[in-house]
C-alpha cells in the first residue's frame, strides 16, 4: 500500500491528513494556534508554533494508522496563501512574526501605489491588485520595520517564505529554499506568464532578490526530509496555496471547471487553461497549480462571510447551539418570510468590493421569528457564491469561452444539505459534492503523487474523483432570477445609503 501525507497548514489550524493509494482518508489530526492581534487591524501568527503545530500532527496522524515515516511514499504540502515569513539562514530563526494574510498594516502603501498610477502594471503581471492581502507589502513593512533587517537583507543573510517555504525548510533542516508557482503567484512580486520573479516589482516594493525563494511546479520533487523529522527520508512531492490545491484536489485539470469552498469565507476559482483572462467582473487572475512548467490559470473571487454568518447566528445571535443546528432551525420554516440578510460584516467582496458596506437584515414584519433569519443567513452564502459564479461566466463567454456547467463544492459548509440545495437552485446548474469533501489535503496528496513519478498523469486521478451527491436545481429560471434580483436590490441599499 502507497501512503501519502498531506500536511494542511491553515489561518487557525494545522492539520495532517494521511491517503491511501486510492485517495480514501485512513487518518487525520489537527492543532490550533494562537491568533495575535498587536493592534487593531494587525494579525500575525508564531513561525515556530506553525512548525511544531504542524509537526505535532504529522506525528500524532501516523501514530493513529499505526505507520511510521517508512511507509510513506511522500509528503505535499498546502498552505494559507500569502501569510509572510522572514527568517535568518544561519539561525534558522524568525527575525518576526508571520504576517497573516488578513493583516491590513500595509493598506496606505498600497494606496499610496494605486495612487501614484501603479495598478495597472501591477495587474498586467502578477493577474492581482495592488493590496495589503497580498505578501510584497508585509514583506517590505518586516524590512522597513525590523532594526537591521533591510541591511542583512542586502547581505543575503536572510530568507522569505510564505508558509509552504517555510515548513519546506524546517522539514528538510534548512537545506531548501523553494516554493510552487501557485504560492509565488500571490506574492504581488511574481509574473504569472512567464513564471519568474519580476525585476521592475522588485525595484518597485524594494525587495532584494536575494531573499525569494526557488520557484517549481507544483508537483515536483522539492526535497526529503530530514530523517530527525519524521524518523525516516521522505521526498517532498507536492506544494500549493490552499485554494488551488482545493481545485486540483476537485479533480478540476481543464478550463471550464470551477470549485467553491464553503469555509468562513468562500472562495470559488474556475480553471482557464493556458488562458490568462482578464476580469471585467472584479476577479482576480492566478496561477493555478502546475504539473509542469506550462503556465495555466484560473480566475479567483472570494466571499468574504461564508460560514461566518453561521458563527454570528451562534455567538452573535444565540439562536442556535451548535453551527450544526442551523439546517434543522431553518428548515422549521417553508421560507425565508420575506428576509434577506446582507451579512457585510466586513465590507462585500467580489464582485462588488465595497470595503464600506456594513451588514443588514431587510424585509423585517412582526411574523418573522429566528428562523426565518436563520434561514435567510444560510441563503447569503447562496446568493453570494451566485453572484461570484455569474461574473466568473460572463469573464468566460467575453473571452470566447463557455458559462460554468456544473460548481464542485467542499469545506465545511457544504454538508448541509438545504445550502447546496438552494444553492443549485439559484445556479441553474448542478452542485457536486466529492465522496472526499477534504480536497485541499487531497490535492496537495494528489501533487505529491504526481511529483514523484506514482501516477503518471492526471488521467489516474480523475479516476479516483467521485461524487457524494449531486443536487439538481428544481426551481424555475423565472423564480430564480426574481429571488436573485431581491438580493441585489437589498446590496444596492447597503452600498447607495
Amino acid at each position: 500500500m502507497t501512503y501519502l501525507l498531506a500536511l494542511d497548514q491553515g489561518t487557525s489550524s494545522s492539520r495532517s491528513i494521511l491517503f491511501d493509494a486510492n485517495g480514501a482518508i485512513v487518518s487525520m489530526a489537527q492543532q490550533e494556534f494562537r491568533q495575535i492581534f498587536p493592534q487593531p487591524g494587525w494579525v500575525e501568527h508564531d513561525p515556530l508554533e506553525l512548525w511544531r503545530s504542524q509537526w505535532s500532527t504529522a506525528q500524532e496522524v501516523l501514530s493513529k494508522a499505526g505507520l511510521t515515516a517508512r511507509d510513506l511514499a511522500g509528503v505535499g504540502i498546502t498552505n494559507q496563501r500569502e501569510t509572510t515569513v522572514v527568517w535568518n539562514r544561519l539561525t534558522g530563526e524568525p527575525i518576526y512574526n508571520a504576517i497573516v494574510w488578513q493583516d491590513r498594516r500595509a493598506e496606505p502603501v498600497c494606496r499610496g501605489l494605486r495612487e501614484a498610477g501603479f495598478g495597472e502594471q501591477v495587474q498586467r503581471t502578477t493577474g492581482l491588485v495592488i493590496d495589503a492581502y497580498f505578501s510584497a507589502t508585509k514583506l517590505q513593512w518586516i524590512l522597513d520595520s525590523v532594526p537591521g533587517a533591510r541591511d542583512a537583507a542586502n547581505r543575503g543573510e536572510l530568507a522569505f517564505g510564505t508558509v509552504d517555504s517555510w515548513l519546506l525548510w524546517k522539514l528538510t533542516g534548512g537545506r531548501v529554499h523553494a516554493t510552487d508557482v501557485s504560492n509565488a503567484a500571490r506574492t504581488m512580486l511574481f509574473d504569472i506568464h512567464r513564471n519568474a520573479w519580476d525585476e521592475s516589482l522588485l525595484e518597485l516594493f524594494k525587495i532584494p532578490a536575494a531573499l525569494l525563494p526557488a520557484v517549481h511546479p507544483s508537483a515536483s520533487h522539492f526535497g526529503d526530509t530530514d530523517p530527525e523529522i519524521l524518523g525516516f527520508t521522505v521526498p517532498i512531492g507536492g506544494i500549493a496555496g490552499d485554494q488551488q490545491s482545493a481545485l486540483f484536489g476537485q479533480a478540476c485539470f481543464r478550463s471550464g471547471l470551477a470549485k467553491n469552498t464553503y469555509g468562513t469565507g468562500c472562495f470559488m476559482l474556475m480553471h482557464t487553461g493556458e488562458q490568462s483572462l482578464v476580469s471585467t467582473n472584479g476577479l482576480i487572475t492566478t496561477s493555478t497549480a502546475q504539473t509542469d512548467k506550462t503556465p495555466t490559470f484560473a480566475l479567483e473571487g472570494s466571499v468574504f462571510v461564508g460560514g461566518a454568518v453561521v458563527q454570528w447566528l451562534r455567538d452573535g445571535l444565540g439562536v442556535i447551539e451548535r453551527s450544526a443546528d442551523v439546517q434543522a432551525l431553518a428548515e422549521s420554516v417553508p421560507d425565508n418570510g420575506g428576509v434577506i440578510v446582507v451579512p457585510a460584516f466586513t465590507g462585500l467582496g467580489a464582485p462588488y468590493w465595497r470595503a464600506d458596506a456594513r451588514g443588514a437584515i431587510l424585509g423585517l414584519t412582526r411574523g418573522v421569528t429566528a428562523a426565518h433569519i436563520a434561514r435567510a443567513a444560510l441563503e447569503s452564502i447562496a446568493f453570494q457564491s451566485t453572484a461570484l459564479l455569474q461574473a466568473m461566466s460572463r469573464d468566460a463567454v467575453a473571452a470566447g469561452g463557455q458559462a460554468v456547467r456544473e460548481l464542485r463544492v467542499d469545506g465545511g459548509a457544504c454538508v448541509n444539505d438545504l445550502l447546496m440545495q438552494f444553492q443549485a437552485d439559484l445556479l441553474g446548474i448542478p452542485v457536486v459534492r466529492p465522496r472526499v469533501i477534504e480536497t485541499t489535503a487531497l490535492g496537495a496528496a494528489w501533487l505529491a503523487a504526481l511529483g514523484l513519478g506514482i501516477f503518471g498523469a492526471t488521467d489516474a486521478l480523475e479516476s479516483q474523483w467521485q461524487i457524494e451527491r449531486r443536487f439538481e436545481p428544481t426551481l424555475s429560471r423565472d423564480e430564480a432570477s426574481t429571488r436573485m434580483a431581491q438580493w441585489e436590490r437589498a446590496v444596492g441599499q447597503l452600498v447607495s445609503g
